[in-house]
């Protein structure tokens, strides 16, 4: 609110109030402004980040938080609590359009807007987020693969040493993040219970559990290691240094490449662990724990029936 916009109001009112309610509408009116014109030189982002960081969002979150926050009050050239959803609406329009972006680049831009405006508006920076009018956008239902086994099998053949069978066999058996993995360290095995302690999103740790399988890969090749590097997963080349998230995911596609098995990536296994989980018939409840996920239906958006399976219901109870 601004003066021309509060001596209107007071201006409109004036018939309506006594001359006492008037004078108070008109302090109330002052203190708006006042505070309005306090919010312009708050640095909102750099608040709403280390309220993140303190709630225990990881460091590359609150990177992508930032990007795209600041980017977002650069190009809008307004301070972020002049911001309007008119003018986020138009932001988002013109960040598609300039970047060819898909729905779900968008709509993971409008999630973060939106929590930076709800925060605001706890905190008391603002009256309403202008967010809370911008619904989700919509994106298409895709099918998202799974390995079959045979696709599984391959990629095992495929592998050239222990290490990347290890890698192979850890991910199909126990369905954790690329970014678990990496963290993984050796200490962190157990080799009797066939378990290992993951950390996942908000440094959250749970058990996870692999296969007899795996266990044997995994000794072998542990069994061959010299350095002593804790990292459970190191490069071969050079010196013994952890392999990175883009590390493990470039071997994983250049493995399905060599091996001619299509879309190869860290999070089909993952989806793949979920969809087979539920296809045996886990409870969804135990297969949200084994995954690590909070809401039930983030399980439920991992955990696809397959196609053969939807057929041969079909088969059985309709024809």
């Amino acid at each position: 609110m601004d003066k021309d916009t509060a001596n209107w109001i007071a201006e409109q009112m004036q018939r309506e109030l006594s001359t006492r309610q008037l004078r108070l509408l008109r302090e109330v009116m002052e203190l708006a402004i006042a505070r309005s014109e306090t919010s312009d030189d708050i640095d909102a982002v750099g608040l709403f980040l280390r309220a993140k960081e303190v709630e225990g969002c990881s460091p590359k979150t609150i990177a992508y938080y930032e990007s795209t926050l600041n980017r977002m009050i650069e190009e809008l050239a307004i301070p972020a609590t002049k911001i309007t959803t008119s003018d986020i609406r138009k932001y988002l329009a013109a960040y598609e359009a300039k970047r060819g972006s898909c729905k779900t680049t968008i709509d993971n831009i409008r999630r973060i807007i939106a929590s930076f405006f709800a925060w605001l508006e706890d905190e008391d920076f603002i009256v309403k987020s202008p967010a809370r009018r911008i619904r989700h956008v919509k994106q298409p239902k895709l099918v998202k693969g799974v390995f079959t086994d045979e696709e599984l099998e391959t990629l095992r053949d495929g592998c050239k040493n222990a290490r990347d069978l290890a890698i192979v066999d850890l991910l199909a058996s126990t369905g954790m993040r690329v970014g678990e993995l990496a963290s993984l360290n050796r200490s962190d095995i157990d080799f009797t219970e066939r378990e290992c302690i993951v950390t996942g999103k908000g440094n959250k740790q749970r058990v996870a559990y692999f296969d007899a399988r795996t266990k044997l890969h995994l000794q072998a090749y542990l069994a061959e290691r010299t350095d002593d590097c804790p990292a459970l997963l190191v490069a071969i080349r050079g010196d013994a240094k952890r392999l990175s998230v883009g590390a493990i995911e470039l071997r994983l596609r250049n493995l399905g490449k060599n091996s001619s098995v299509k879309r190869v990536h860290p999070h089909k296994f993952r989806r793949t662990l979920a969809t087979s989980a539920i296809d045996k018939g886990m409870p969804i409840e135990q297969v949200q724990k084994l995954l690590g996920h909070e809401k039930i239906e983030t399980t439920m958006h991992y955990a696809l029936v397959s196609q053969s399976n939807v057929k041969a219901s079909h088969r059985k109870y309709l024809e």
